[in-house]
């Protein structure tokens, strides 16, 4: 695998050179915005790991122009600046996965060949996973919704709710279901909390044509309207 890495901190970008060379990858390095899209564009490699925060321009400006540039490459973003707001801008902008700092030397490495695997199959022709619910996509690769080609802007559990519905399309899913999946593991967290999470997402469906509706006794649908 061939791996363009993109950061302007010096000891890091050695650390993890050297760790994704140890991992039998060809690692090539830059340093700063301005020379980014060059190299991007001269090497093309098979996998970007891209630092949100570089000198001359920023990472997000380096992705978009990449992106317009017709460079598909898959992306992963590296940031200190870990919100859920700074997600949603690194994936509108056109990245594939978002890894904030500080993180495991291993899990970067499941991460940038998770993406390889991914490209790999869409060459060769497998199909890009994804569910819809009237204008609402789920992308499962990089775990965003979508409404009218724009990313809602949810919680961890608000988005891991949604994608548990939207992968059953027309299907109710059980009240007890979504809490093992909202909330894995969390004993001290009360069975009512699940309420919480719908009624908030209620809220921020208003205005997408798609109702999160109660069925009793069944659980919980995404209903489009018509």
């Amino acid at each position: 695998m061939h791996l363009l890495l993109i950061e302007d901190d010096a000891a890091l970008r050695t650390t993890l050179q050297r760790s994704l060379v140890c991992a039998a990858m060809r690692v090539d390095v830059c340093s700063d915005g301005l020379a980014a899209l060059a190299n991007w564009s001269s090497l093309q490699p098979d996998v970007v790991v891209l630092d949100m925060s570089l000198p001359g321009i920023d990472g997000l400006e380096v992705l978009q122009l990449a992106r317009k540039a017709g460079l598909r490459t898959p992306v992963l973003i590296l940031t200190a600046r870990g919100t859920v707001g700074d997600r949603i801008l690194g994936l509108n902008a056109g990245a594939d996965d978002y890894l904030p700092k500080p993180f495991d030397l291993d899990e970067l490495e499941a991460r940038v060949r998770a993406l390889h695997r991914r490209r790999l199959g869409s060459s060769s022709g497998d199909a890009h996973e994804h569910a819809t619910v009237g204008a609402l996509h789920y992308d499962k690769e990089n775990g965003a919704i979508y409404h009218q080609h724009q990313v809602l802007d949810l919680t961890p559990r608000e988005l891991a709710l949604m994608s548990a519905l939207m992968t059953k399309p027309g299907h109710a899913v059980a009240k007890e279901r979504l809490f093992e999946v909202v909330f894995p593991g969390e004993l001290d967290v009360q069975y009512e909390a699940i309420e919480v999470v719908v009624y908030r997402l209620r809220k921020k469906l208003l205005g997408t044509g798609v109702t999160l509706m109660t069925l009793r006794g069944l659980g919980y649908l995404l209903k489009a309207s018509v």
